[in-house]
């Protein structure tokens, strides 16, 4: 049967790069909220990103369900940043009988703080199509990111 591969983590933490490995390691669909608002927002979404960002989560589960009764595995690239929202997603699945995993990216802070300022610099220089992390993104993210509890995880990648 075709599996869920949930990537959590904080933002710049390795999850899109974890995420492509895994497609190519299981031959999977890869389905990432941030590449689809940046396809369908490119100049930004501003006070309505959460909104699209919410509603392109509710297409792209719908759109798994598709993949996965297809026979293929679905790696989301989500950052499922809170309890209650992996909660809801892995319940999604498992109400429906579909096996899932949750991978946690964790990250060391001063290598965060790296990862962060290297992705700026990147897409300063257009080297890189993802969100620049500035004060305002950075405050939103270390205020709703809620570390995973063991009994959420089923495999730790330390970054």
């Amino acid at each position: 049967m075709a599996t869920v591969i949930l990537t959590c983590g904080k933002l710049c933490s390795g999850k899109s790069t974890y995420a492509r490995k895994l497609q190519a390691e299981r031959n999977a669909v890869l389905l990432s909220i941030d590449e689809l608002t940046l396809a369908l927002f490119p100049e930004g979404a501003g006070d309505r990103h959460d909104l699209y960002a919410e509603r392109s989560e509710r297409y792209l589960l719908d759109l798994s369900l598709q993949i996965l009764k297809a026979g293929t595995d679905v790696v989301l690239d989500w950052g499922l940043w809170t309890r209650a929202v992996r909660a809801r997603v892995r319940g999604f699945y498992t109400s429906r009988g579909i096996p899932c995993e949750l991978h946690y990216l964790r990250v060391p802070a001063e290598e965060w703080a790296r990862r962060i300022a290297r992705r700026n610099a990147q897409l300063q220089s257009g080297g890189t199509s993802a969100y620049f992390v500035d004060e305002g993104l950075l405050r939103k993210a270390e205020s709703l990111f809620e570390e995973p509890a063991p009994e959420e995880i089923d495999r730790i990648i330390d970054c």
